[in-house]
């Protein structure tokens, strides 16, 4: 198989049809040179690993247990040899153009500085997503853990209050479609391992703005979402991944006081606010929901403290 220019690594657990839906999005609307797809799988249980295989043209690894989204994408990237790499969820879709695109705009010249860039998503709706954001601070963390950002985003690090209709300059792209110039992954090492999943594609975008990389939104370039993918399966779990990849982040990232700031706030006052919101909105399933997370949170932070266990 001659080198490909791009190679698609796309990180599977029981995501079902949405993986053959992704896969073939990829088929129909290849580059015009070869497209290497690699599907990571993380130990499936729906037999969507097996439907796969069925595939032409697709690179099965099996992890034979879930390692997570990060460590699972830097196991396929090890399989690839193409200059870019595309991170892209199971439950997205592209459209006709999108890889050419995305792949024009790295190549040209004027934008060599560019190491990451991100396409235009569209949600199950029909509408755009706020899918960019800001490096998260001290103050984004705090904002969401107490619901300020939901009445004034511009608060949170999660850019809500752009209508993400025209392309720009961003601190950061979602992973859900992520193309990467393959020297700046390696120059990284790939993805922090410690994020099972969340924050790790955020953590990524940081690391490479600090080696002086910039990442790009683009609007022309647009490919369909579901978002919250398979893990809406497991909503508990879910939260508490979050929660802890966000610990994780700001002990990595902040300074001792700014850390301690994030970890107070989300061990003793988000609960509280999580709680009070499900309430108010009369979803027990909610609250049920936010202390089963919470109750993880807590069985995990004395192996963290005194072990260093980070997933």
């Amino acid at each position: 198989m001659a080198k490909s220019a791009i190679d698609i690594i796309i990180v599977n657990w029981n995501a079902g049809d949405q993986l053959i839906r992704c896969v073939e999005s990829i088929q129909q609307n290849r580059l015009d040179t070869t497209v290497q797809i690699i599907v990571v799988d993380n130990d499936s249980e729906d037999g969507s690993n097996i439907s796969i295989k069925k595939k032409p043209d697709v690179t099965l690894v099996h992890t034979g247990c879930n390692f997570g989204f990060g460590k699972a994408c830097n196991l396929g990237a090890q399989q690839s040899s193409a200059e870019y790499l595309l991170f892209l969820n199971p439950d997205a879709t592209l459209y006709p153009g999108t890889l050419q695109k995305m792949l024009a705009f790295m190549q040209n010249p004027t934008n060599i500085s560019i190491g990451i860039c991100g396409a235009q998503l569209i949600d199950e709706d029909g509408h755009v997503a706020r899918s960019c954001s800001r490096f998260p601070s001290v103050k984004s963390f705090c904002a969401h853990s107490l619901g300020l950002d939901r009445w004034f985003p511009f608060l949170g690090h999660v850019m809500t209050e752009w209508d993400h209709h025209n392309a720009r300059e961003v601190d950061h792209v979602i992973g859900a479609c992520l193309l990467i110039r393959r020297s700046v992954f390696d120059s990284l090492n790939g993805f922090d391992e410690r994020f099972f999943v969340y924050l790790e594609d955020v953590d990524l975008s940081r690391r490479a703005r600090l080696l002086g990389w910039r990442s790009m939104y683009l609007a022309d370039a647009q490919a369909f979402h579901a978002g919250g993918g398979t893990s809406r399966q497991i909503k508990a779990r879910r939260l508490f991944y979050s929660l802890r990849s966000r610990l994780l982040y700001a002990c990595k990232h902040f300074s001792r006081p700014g850390a301690a700031t994030v970890l107070l706030v989300t061990l003793f006052l988000e609960p509280l606010s999580r709680s009070a919101l499900a309430l108010a909105r009369g979803s027990w399933s909610g609250l049920r929901e936010t202390w089963s997370a919470y109750g993880l949170l807590w069985r995990w932070l004395p192996q963290w403290t005194f072990k260093g266990v980070t997933r």
